[in-house]
């Protein structure tokens, strides 16, 4: 997919499929904790994470949901009007070293001529580098036509 041309309402199709890859590293969680003021010691300090539940450092939620979110910024390059709607369930924790890969799928076009374009409804999910899901979202953008 050629992610500096956005695809347009006119050309999305129901289960039109959007997918990449990426690894979360500990600098993102470095910077996620300082950028946002999280320092929940379950993110930021090993000892204390160790004898949690994960049994070690985890990453925060909203680098998933973001990590997922960007693949649609991309995705709708020049053609969005609005991200109008995210929600998201955390099924397993993210650590640092895992590589995600996300998948969008179009789940339904509603045409707002008005707009000229209409609202995109996706359903989304994102594994770990084992093939675990580790979230599973929705998303509904408005988008211009092409």
């Amino acid at each position: 997919m050629d992610f500096y041309t956005g695809k347009g309402f006119n050309q999305l199709r129901v289960d039109e499929a959007f997918e990449n890859s990426w690894t979360m590293t500990e600098t993102h969680l470095v910077l996620g904790a300082g950028l946002f003021n999280d320092f929940n010691p379950l993110h930021v300090n090993q000892h204390f994470a160790a004898n949690s539940r994960f049994g070690g450092r985890i990453a925060h939620g909203y680098l998933t949901s973001n990590a997922m979110a960007a693949l649609l910024g991309m995705v709708f390059h020049s053609t969005a009007i609005a991200y109008v709607e995210h929600s998201i369930r955390f099924t397993n924790p993210v650590r640092a070293g895992d590589t995600l890969t996300i998948c969008w799928v179009v789940s339904q076009l509603d045409a707002k001529p008005k707009l000229e374009g209409g609202l995109v409804t996706l359903t989304g999910t994102c594994v770990n580098s084992d093939g675990t899901e580790v979230a599973r979202a929705e998303a509904k953008m408005l988008v211009h036509d092409a």
